[in-house]
This record gives structure tokens, sequence and C-alpha cells, in this order.
């Protein structure tokens, strides 16, 4: 029997909330069931970079967990999964994820991906890096997460902030083998 492909999305407090949003609409018309959960950082963040209220964004998602519901299925090893994205993800949950000292479900959500070995990837938002964040980010590393900054691709030529959001989104989906079709490929055009 196949297990239906599941993707948690985490959106943290970090700038650039709009790499989750764009996320959750590309993933919708997939087969792709969607897990959303946000920090309430997110919930601010989302107040000042998007005129979308909290609903709109919860909408986006299959099921949506609130940050505090530590019991959630998205917090436990058996719940089936391909991995989980947080985008944008803060300097705060990163070094919680990192530390395994985790006080949300964020990021005991992101722990459980470490713990199962399963895909991990971190659009880690924030610049310029201390060596502070520099040796959490190594330590993620290691510990098999993949740090994958929303760094723009210009060989894309983009025209509008939308086509550098749709390059890092599609960049990060591709390391979950889904391709959605908005990324402009090397040498393909």
């Amino acid at each position: 029997m196949m297990a239906k492909q599941r993707l948690i999305v985490g959106i943290s407090g970090a700038s650039g909330v709009v790499y989750g949003i764009r996320l959750l609409e590309l993933l919708q018309p997939t087969d792709i069931e969607t897990h959303l959960v946000m920090t309430k950082s997110a919930e601010l963040t989302l107040s000042f970079e998007s005129d979308l209220k909290l609903a709109d964004v919860q909408a986006l998602a299959d099921e949506v967990h609130a940050v505090k519901n530590v019991g959630a299925a998205i917090a436990s090893g058996s719940f089936k999964n391909m991995g989980m994205v947080v985008a944008p993800c803060s300097v705060r949950s990163m070094s919680e994820i990192a530390s395994g000292v985790t006080s949300n479900l964020l990021t005991r959500a992101a722990d459980v991906m470490l713990k199962e070995r399963r895909k991990l990837v971190l659009m880690v938002r924030e610049t310029p890096f201390h060596t502070g964040h520099l040796r959490t980010m190594t330590a993620l590393s290691e510990m098999g997460a993949i740090i994958a900054p929303p760094l723009p691709g210009f060989y894309a030529k983009p025209k509008t902030v939308a086509d550098i959001v749709d390059h890092s989104v599609g960049r990060t989906l591709d390391l979950f083998d889904i391709d959605v079709g908005v990324v402009n490929r090397w040498g393909e055009g």
C-alpha cells in the first residue's frame, strides 16, 4: 500500500514569511498533503510583511497544527512524512533545533526529522551571520539537516521579486524531488 505523501511546513518569525506562503501555494495543486505549523513570531511577521491574514495562510495547508500542541501527530516519529521545510527559519528556531532543547511544535517536529533521519531543510534568514550562527549551521549539517538560505539565482534573469521567491522556493522543493515548474534551470532555457 502506497503511503500518502506528506510534507511538514514550518514558518518561523524571521523576515521572509513570503517563502512559506509561496511554498504552500505551490503545493496546493499537488497530491502532497501539507502540515503547517507557525510560531507566534511568524504570525507577527505576517502582519508586517503581508496583506494576508493568518486564516488566509492557514487555508493554504491541508492540516494546521497549533505551535503549542507538542502532542500533535507531527511531533512523533511514527507520523510518516517525506520531511520538513522551515521557510523562513529564524536563528532562534535554528538554534533550538540544533540544541535539541525545543520549546514549541515547530522545533520539536524539526528535531523529530533529525532523529528519524528524514529530510529537514532550513531556509535560514539572517544576515550577516556571526561565527556562532555558522557553527550552529555546521552542527545541523553534521546532524543531517540541509541549510538552504533563500539566495537568488540571477542566471534565471528574474524580472520581479516574485520570480526570485519562486526560484528559491522551487529549488527548496527540488530537495524533496518535487518539481512545481517554477525553476528556470541552468542550460534549459
